[in-house]
């Protein structure tokens, strides 16, 4: 009964669609988690704790991953003959982790993901030769159409003050060129991947640069301007929303309710829906459903993502389905990928049975076509 009610609450407000819109909003792409099964044995040998799946499966997409992915994806067309596209929300730049030990790890550094890849290729060519090139086939052939997840998926606060001190976690991973199973940031309102969590709203000047200069990244690495951005574990202070606008972005991604840090651990809550912006000419983008097929609580995903997806389009809303780049990566374990795809595939199966009429876009258009229609 909860879950009804949930599933229902998500969808009373916002802008209504004409169409039966499905979108998949699939976060981390293009992010350096861990390096490989030998830099998370390593790391398990130093003890380094798996806390979570994402410590455990999630890797830069190998060429695999991408290929597998292509081929669920291509399994099912909406009624214009489309396949399933997904929306990544990526990373342009990763840590540059031969230069920071070069530099004796007295500060941080970071590259852009081309970079990642060829070094990566270099390191391991049967996972990753090929794969960046794949990842440019996937956008020219509209599989992969990513968005903007901020320059990089850590909190450099965190990041430095814990490499001046040497800190062993932090230590043990990059020298497995990971950065994965940190236990503690030192901070309640600070995540050590959230990019743009701080505590002093003093911190908030040195972001603006942050998304600016990464920003400018993603064109360069993905080849056109990003028009939606959801920041990395969805924390972002409102302040910062005119620094995106002024620099191309015209839609964002929140979470439909959370606790808005306001610094030294005060919130306030705020509610959020899918809604045309006034004030700004700029769109918000609220996911409504959930797909996590590899976390593991005993939920069956097929049919638990169809009953959002059939609440949303009762309340006639676009479906914007919330997923995870963890949920299909091979390289650690290709039991995960197996799982996550098959799961994927029997959901995106039934979807186009049940709703014969679903279209398949982007989040970037339904961000235009919120936009052009000027209403909530």
């Amino acid at each position: 009964m909860r879950k009804v009610l949930i599933d229902n609450l998500k969808n009373l407000f916002g802008w209504r669609a004409k169409q039966k819109l499905v979108v998949f909003a699939v976060d981390d792409y293009g992010n350096v988690r861990l390096g490989s099964k030998v830099a998370r044995q390593n790391m398990d040998r130093l003890g380094l704790k798996v806390w979570n799946r994402f410590d455990a499966h999630d890797t830069l997409e190998t060429r695999e991953d991408l290929e597998a992915l292509y081929e669920t994806l291509h399994s099912v067309k909406d009624k214009n003959g489309r396949a399933a596209v997904f929306t990544p929300f990526a990373l342009p730049c990763n840590i540059d982790f031969e230069r920071i030990a070069q530099e004796n790890y007295s500060c941080y550094q970071y590259e852009l993901l081309p970079t990642t890849y060829k070094k990566l290729s270099a390191i391991d060519a049967k996972a990753y030769d090929g794969a960046w090139q794949l990842w440019k086939e996937g956008i020219e052939k509209g599989l992969l159409r990513p968005q903007f997840h901020g320059r990089e998926h850590l909190n450099i606060k965190v990041f430095e003050e814990k490499l001046a001190k040497k800190n062993q976690e932090l230590m043990s991973a990059l020298e497995n060129r990971s950065y994965a199973s940190i236990s503690d940031t030192g901070y309640s309102s600070i995540g050590y991947t959230a990019a743009f969590s701080f505590w002093s709203p003093d911190e908030l000047s040195r972001f603006e640069e942050i998304l600016i200069t990464g920003l400018a990244a993603f064109k360069k690495v993905y080849g056109y301007q990003a028009k939606v951005f959801t920041p990395p574990a969805r924390q972002f202070h409102s302040s910062l929303e005119g620094v995106l606008w002024n620099n191309g972005v015209q839609a964002i991604d929140k979470p439909f309710t959370i606790n808005r840090h306001l610094g030294y651990g005060k919130y306030r809550r705020e509610l959020n829906s899918t809604r045309f912006q006034k004030n700004t000419q700029t769109a918000t983008i609220v996911r409504n459903v959930v797909f996590e097929p590899t976390d593991a609580r005993g939920i069956d995903w097929v049919n638990y993502t169809l009953e959002q997806i059939e609440a949303a389009f009762r309340w006639n809303r676009p479906a914007i389905i919330s997923s995870h780049r963890v949920n299909y990566c091979g390289h650690i374990d290709p039991r995960n990928r197996e799982e996550g795809l098959s799961t994927l595939k029997t959901l995106l199966k039934k979807i186009v049975r049940r709703w014969p009429a679903i279209e398949f876009i982007s989040a970037g258009e339904l961000a235009k076509i919120i936009i052009e229609e000027k209403h909530v």
